[in-house]
């Protein structure tokens, strides 16, 4: 099993949802950044757990510590290693399914894969691994803005309510404002409308999280293999749940013809830019200054309320009990996710194309 990601700016990973806690190490981080650790605890915040109402009601605090690489308040260049500590365990609500496999969960092949799992909330499989992800994330987004790199996430969608306006219409800084974490007002009463009134019914919905870049410097990315979005995409489709990755135009783009997609250049004084961007500010598998813009799509949380239909370790039918406590839709608590990710790559591509310079 490999729980590693990244290039030059690379992270490992590691704990499970019901262990003593889980925790990252992250290595290629360059030293003299300054680390504020109020800014990752904020990440944290914004993915944890118990939040509103429509989320899971699991009590985390996401409390963190730094065990190395960070000296006097600025990262030393040596590997910095954070934990976080689980405190509201509750393993017993998943012991009627110690020998039973959910639907489209990841209980049966890991089964397959290992011949052994850890079934309290699915172990290392569970998205309780993805606060890891984001404390790291964290580290990327202060070292990116020391660039000028700024990311912003949002719900663009949730089960069938979606939001129209594209992103140069939206004001970031409402993403926050509300519990579903949708810039736009009206949307996100409807969103969160709908949500509720799934959970209220036993049930879980889908969504979309949209994510852009902006600042990005020209140059990112890594040909033929390594393109700048085949990284995001690898990034994003790792994250649980997901489903769906498209940037740029993606799949609306086939609709238009050749004369209408293409981004024409011009010079804005010392700078070239497009005057459109369905490019997503990626040609070539390389960035061209433009804003960086993709959606993500997130199905339905596999664990739902109602009695389903399976078969256990023996192959025999079963019926599973849905337990516990869990979200009605992932994508509020994913937003912080998805940036991090993000961060991600854009951290590793920026110092692996500063290293191949001379």
């Amino acid at each position: 099993m490999r729980n590693s990601f990244g290039n030059v700016f690379t992270i490992t990973t590691f704990g499970e949802s019901h262990g003593k806690g889980l925790g990252v190490v992250i290595d290629g981080c360059p030293a003299g950044v300054a680390i504020d650790e109020g800014f990752i605890g904020n990440e944290l915040q914004r993915r944890k757990p118990g939040q509103s109402k429509i989320t899971t009601q699991r009590k985390e605090e996401d409390a963190f510590e730094i065990l190395s690489g960070v000296f006097e308040g600025k990262s030393t260049g040596t590997p910095i290693a954070i934990v976080i500590y689980n405190t509201d365990q509750k393993s017993k609500d998943y012991s009627h399914i110690a020998d039973k496999f959910r639907p489209s969960h990841a209980d049966f092949t890991y089964h397959e894969k290992f011949g052994v799992r850890d079934y309290r909330g699915g172990g290392r499989s569970s998205a309780r691994e993805t606060a890891a992800r984001v404390a790291a994330g964290a580290i990327a987004k202060l070292l990116l803005g020391q660039y000028g790199v700024s990311i912003h996430a949002y719900v663009s969608q949730a089960g069938h309510v979606q939001l129209e306006k594209p992103y140069q219409d939206l004001d970031f800084s409402q993403t926050e404002t509300n519990i579903v974490r949708c810039p736009d007002a009206d949307a996100a009463e409807q969103m969160i409308a709908l949500i509720d009134d799934t959970r209220k019914n036993r049930d879980t919905i889908g969504g979309v999280v949209s994510c852009v870049a902006q600042g990005v410097p020209t140059g990112l990315g890594e040909p033929v293999f390594d393109r700048l979005h085949a990284a995001l995409g690898h990034a994003m489709l790792s994250i649980n749940a997901v489903k769906g990755f498209e940037y740029g135009s993606g799949f609306e783009g086939v609709r238009m013809k050749g004369s209408e997609h293409n981004d024409a250049f011009y010079r804005d004084g010392d700078t070239i830019k497009t005057r459109t961007n369905h490019s997503g500010g990626i040609q070539g598998g390389i960035s061209n200054g433009e804003d960086i813009y993709f959606r993500v799509a997130f199905k339905p949380v596999a664990t739902i309320m109602q009695d389903q239909e399976s078969v256990d370790t023996q192959g025999d039918s079963a019926i599973v009990s849905g337990k516990g406590r869990h979200d009605p839709c992932v994508v509020p608590r994913a937003v912080p996710i998805v940036e991090a990710m993000c961060a991600l790559v854009l951290a590793d591509y920026l110092l692996l194309n500063r290293s191949s310079k001379i």
